[in-house]
């Protein structure tokens, strides 16, 4: 069986909470705490689930909203237990589609 697990990022609830608006808000914050990040990286710790967080990272974002892990990161089940069968192994690899390129004629 397997059982996938996943995370729900509230990073931008959190931000909110604080009267933090733009994801530029957070990052002279961050660098005041050691952690420098650029402009993008922020935008993207902001907008998206990190697939890697370090714990620098982690603890600054705690200290500037006043709050703790749980706070920003909910686990929960992304898909429930699925068992295997002895189809789905069998399965077909799906179709491989060849091109080809062809250079330009030289002159």
């Amino acid at each position: 069986m397997i059982r996938k697990m996943g995370i729900v990022w509230h990073l931008r609830i959190r931000m909110a909470a604080k009267g933090m608006f733009h994801t530029s808000d957070l990052q002279p914050l961050l660098a005041e705490r050691g952690v420098h990040l650029s402009r993008e990286q922020v935008y993207r710790l902001v907008t998206q689930e990190p697939q890697r967080l370090s714990m620098d990272t982690l603890a600054a974002l705690c200290d500037i909203l006043d709050c703790q892990p749980n706070d920003l990161i909910e686990v929960q089940v992304v898909h429930a237990e699925v068992r295997k069968t002895a189809d789905q192994s069998r399965r077909a690899a799906p179709a491989v589609r060849r091109s080809t390129i062809r250079r330009p004629e030289l002159s």
